[in-house]
């Protein structure tokens, strides 16, 4: 009787104990338990969410670079990467079945030390430029391994952009015939352009000497007006950026969003005709 009951509570243990999952090895394939949200952001979803998104046919990313560098006395540090949570937003939304990777905060920013360019600056973080490639590397690598077919590359900045074009050649000769695409889209950087967009709608600017303009300013008031400091400079009568006026904030907005839409164009304008090669 005694070795019935052991036995008996031994398989109730077992069955129990079989019915938790692993926490860090679950069922790649077990079912989703409850609704999924609905962000394009990867690090907004969970992981049962990318892959039922993927399944479903978003099976395009969008990889961004930003940087942490001196920005002038308005901006803070991290304004490429906000920049580009509005601009990556707008530009998967328009194309589509398209998710958004984590954007990459770390780029080169000049020497360490002795130290060159932005790292002159306090909260500036910089990576030689073989460390960012190697980093945008992996990160590519990384979706590719879970299924995503076409991979845009985006960088927001002026140093960024050698690096990610080499990374995408060396990636693309690496993958030829696997069936994943990467390209790097050079059309997104393109603040030159922007300003020219703004002067054709009659926003013309006269350059104070910082690392700001209208562009920046107004695309990063969309996300967050306190990243720009609006209500600092308001109160010190300085809501303005070379010569145009932030005041009333919804001024800034309104120019922003102007903006955002002509880089979407631009840059999806690019994309669709790398994806029709």
């Amino acid at each position: 009787m005694k070795l019935l009951i052991s036995g008996t509570l031994v398989l109730c243990f077992s069955a129990l104990f079989a019915a938790i999952p692993d926490p860090v090895n679950p069922d790649p394939n077990g079912p989703r338990p409850i609704e999924g949200g609905d962000s394009l952001f990867i690090e907004d979803l969970t992981w049962m969410e990318v892959r039922d998104a993927i399944k479903a046919g978003s099976t395009t990313i969008i990889i961004s670079t930003g940087g942490i560098e001196q920005n002038g006395p308005y901006l803070v540090t991290g304004k490429h990467n906000i920049v580009l949570q509005a601009m990556t937003q707008s530009i998967a939304k328009k194309l589509g079945k398209t998710l958004i990777a984590p954007i990459i905060p770390f780029v080169p920013e000049g020497d360490i030390s002795p130290a060159t360019e932005h790292m002159r600056y306090p909260g500036t973080v910089s990576l030689t430029e073989e460390t960012f490639e190697r980093l945008v590397t992996e990160v590519c690598q990384s979706f590719k391994q879970h299924g995503f077919k076409h991979l845009i590359l985006i960088g927001d900045s002026g140093g960024n952009q050698v690096g990610m074009k080499a990374v995408a050649e060396n990636l693309s000769n690496e993958w030829k015939g696997s069936g994943t695409q990467i390209d790097f889209i050079p059309e997104y950087f393109n603040w030159k352009e922007c300003g020219e967009f703004l002067k054709s709608q009659g926003i013309e600017e006269t350059p104070e000497g910082y690392h700001d303009d209208v562009s920046i300013s107004s695309i990063m008031a969309t996300v967050d007006p306190e990243s720009i400091r609006l209500d600092q400079r308001r109160k010190a009568g300085l809501a303005k950026i070379n010569g145009v006026s932030y005041d009333p904030p919804s001024k800034a907005i309104e120019i922003g969003n102007k903006v955002i839409d002509f880089r979407t164009k631009v840059t999806v304008d690019a994309i669709r005709k790398l994806q029709q090669k």
